[in-house]
């Protein structure tokens, strides 16, 4: 297809395109002529992609190209390229060095015992920071966060682990299975989010409801 039809068949202007074209965020298109070129099915893919990452999880241009560099790295193996995608989505801030951060690090540790995920702590994951920094909050509030309390969030997340990576392998080139495993870490976690809101919504109904 041309790049009206690109244009046409994803709704994003042919501005749009030749810009992210120039940032490296689309792959060039096949040329045809001095002036023109020819794309395919997977350049619409990319370009809806691309389109999710800076739209719906507002991520910044530069920060979605790292993304997708980091996705398209063939030096590294599959698993490595799945984490390095991963690990170029942006982060949360680190948590300040302080009582409640090592209180907070003493749970984290020892939820991360109970539930086999040790090896995280020989090569910390990108989330293992933020994850502290939550977890010094609710100490420096005073709410329950011991390992015993955050187990029960932690045996969740690791069936939501299983049924992310089963959609990631459904997908049949490993390219499209990175591309899956970057946007379900971008638009499904907005997804869970909203799910876990109505829940509470529900259950609170029930519990506290008149009727």
């Amino acid at each position: 297809m041309r790049l009206a039809e690109l244009s046409e068949r994803s709704g994003v202007s042919t501005a749009t395109i030749k810009y992210y074209l120039r940032e490296g965020l689309l792959q060039p298109g096949r040329r045809v002529t001095a002036t023109q070129a020819a794309y395919d099915e997977a350049h619409l893919r990319r370009l809806r992609l691309v389109r999710a990452l800076i739209q719906i999880g507002k991520m910044p241009v530069a920060v979605a190209r790292e993304v997708i560099g980091a996705a398209e790295d063939t030096s590294l193996d599959h698993h490595l390229r799945l984490g390095a995608a991963t690990r170029a989505l942006p982060q949360e801030p680190a948590a300040a060095d302080d009582e409640a951060t090592v209180t907070a690090r003493r749970s984290v540790d020892a939820l991360l015992e109970q539930l086999g995920w040790q090896g995280m702590r020989d090569e910390p994951a990108p989330a293992l920071g933020p994850l502290v920094a939550s977890v010094a909050a609710l100490v420096r509030l005073g709410y329950p966060c011991d390992a015993a309390h955050l187990l029960p969030y932690g045996r969740i997340a690791a069936e939501l682990a299983v049924v992310d990576l089963d959609v990631v392998e459904e997908q049949p080139t490993p390219a499209g299975q990175i591309e899956a495993a970057v946007a379900l870490t971008v638009l499904y976690e907005p997804v869970l989010l909203s799910l876990r809101r109505l829940a509470h919504v529900q259950e609170s109904a029930r519990r506290f409801g008149g009727g």
